[in-house]
């Protein structure tokens, strides 16, 4: 990795503030944690600064709560669940103290306080409307609380806020932590050196959130797989009616040139065979199984891949030495429709040798669901910002950090 990682700094005794991602699902009222994923990702950032004396300091956003203070929006039920899972997972007794502000007067004095190998959390940065405006003011506070940066918020790093890329100004060194290292790391060698054959299954329901990272990939991939809702668009691009299947008819001529330009770069670019149709969009409608060079019947609508192309697909992955995917490949939320997602994640998991990278909500949904997370090379935690990564862009939150 070509940025300054937390392993490479000195942090004994040392104010080191640590950028994390604790946009954590709550309960309704906002007093309970539904799904502490994010917490347990950034645990091995957290346990290594307490084992290395650093004095640590917390700062995430949680939610929208447009700039004020709103107790629904509270990182409050935070601290007893990551005083938790560090007494759990990594057998660390540690004192988790929580700042009922960001800045100001109570955060400067409960910082001042920390001793090493104890931990702070600030109140939610998004209570402030300077963190997204990326005020110098306020980030100029939020750094004057430490003496090191550490960003391990890789779901944030897209966006250039007052925590991710402001405040980073007033750091002589500026550090990945080991959540951030290892997105970087991995996400990084699959667009620069991947091991090849390298394949990439692209889904989700619209072609034009993904475009992007389709015209990104056609030049670094072996094979690119799409399935999902946008498969019906390229269908369509192949002169094929697709009945009632979710199309996006401005983008038709988008997917026509991601086939030419495929061709022109010899990469298989490959799309269902069969497709399963359902009569109406429903979790218990009527289905058939269809041939996907057949225009489809005009009231009938693609909702998952079929078992031809599982079998087709699954066959690829197999032989594949890096394998990326990002999207479902049918209706997710309905289980029987799900089908060709779930196949997909045991495929993927199937491949022992390969590097596999999977990126998005439904897709790590997909892995959890079969069990087979473990059996995942890197399990991306950024959704907006890995997209933005695999197409190429560079993220403001990255690019902040110190060059090794």
């Amino acid at each position: 990795m070509s940025k300054l990682s937390i392993r490479d700094l000195d942090l004994k005794n040392k104010h080191v503030f640590i950028r994390v991602d604790f946009n954590v699902p709550l309960t309704e009222d906002g007093t309970a944690i539904t799904d502490d994923t994010r917490i347990r990702a950034t645990l091995p950032t957290i346990e290594y600064a307490i084992r290395h004396h650093a004095k640590v300091i917390l700062a995430s956003h949680l939610g929208r709560p447009k700039g004020k203070p709103n107790p629904k929006y509270s990182l409050r039920p935070v601290v007893d669940r990551l005083r938790e899972l560090l007494d759990e997972e990594v057998s660390l007794d540690v004192n988790v103290g929580f700042s009922p502000d960001c800045v100001g007067e109570v955060a400067t004095e409960l910082a001042s306080q920390l001793e090493s190998g104890q931990v702070l959390l600030l109140e939610n940065l998004r209570f402030h409307p300077e963190e997204e405006a990326n005020d110098p003011a306020f980030s100029k506070q939020l750094a004057s609380l430490a003496e090191i940066y550490v960003n391990d918020a890789f779901g944030s790093a897209h966006r250039a806020h007052a925590s991710t890329e402001g405040m980073t100004h007033f750091f002589k060194h500026r550090a990945a932590g080991l959540l951030m290292e290892k997105e970087i790391t991995y996400l990084g060698k699959a667009l620069e050196s991947p091991e090849k054959p390298f394949v990439a299954i692209i889904g989700g329901s619209k072609i034009s959130g993904k475009i992007d990272v389709i015209d990104n990939l056609i030049d670094k991939v072996d094979t690119l797989i799409i399935v999902g809702g946008m498969a019906y668009t390229f269908d369509r691009a192949l002169g094929i009616t697709t009945g009632k299947s979710l199309v996006e008819e401005d983008k038709i001529e988008v997917a026509k040139e991601a086939l030419a330009k495929a061709k022109a770069n010899n990469v298989d670019l490959l799309l269902p065979v069969d497709n399963i149709l359902a009569d109406n969009f429903s979790p218990d409608a009527k289905t058939q199984e269809w041939d996907s060079t057949k225009n489809f019947p005009a009231d009938w609508q693609g909702l998952d891949i079929g078992p031809k192309s599982v079998a087709l697909f699954s066959d690829i992955v197999s032989k594949a030495k890096t394998i990326l995917w990002n999207g479902p490949a049918g209706v997710f939320e309905f289980p029987r429709f799900a089908i060709g997602t779930n196949a997909i994640a045991e495929a993927v998991a199937a491949n022992a040798t390969a590097t596999s990278i999977v990126g998005g909500g439904d897709s790590v949904s997909a892995i959890n669901q079969a069990g087979v997370a473990d059996k995942i090379t890197h399990i991306s935690t950024g959704g907006g910002a890995s997209l933005e990564f695999l197409e190429g862009k560079k993220l403001p939150g990255v690019e902040a950090l110190t060059d090794k």
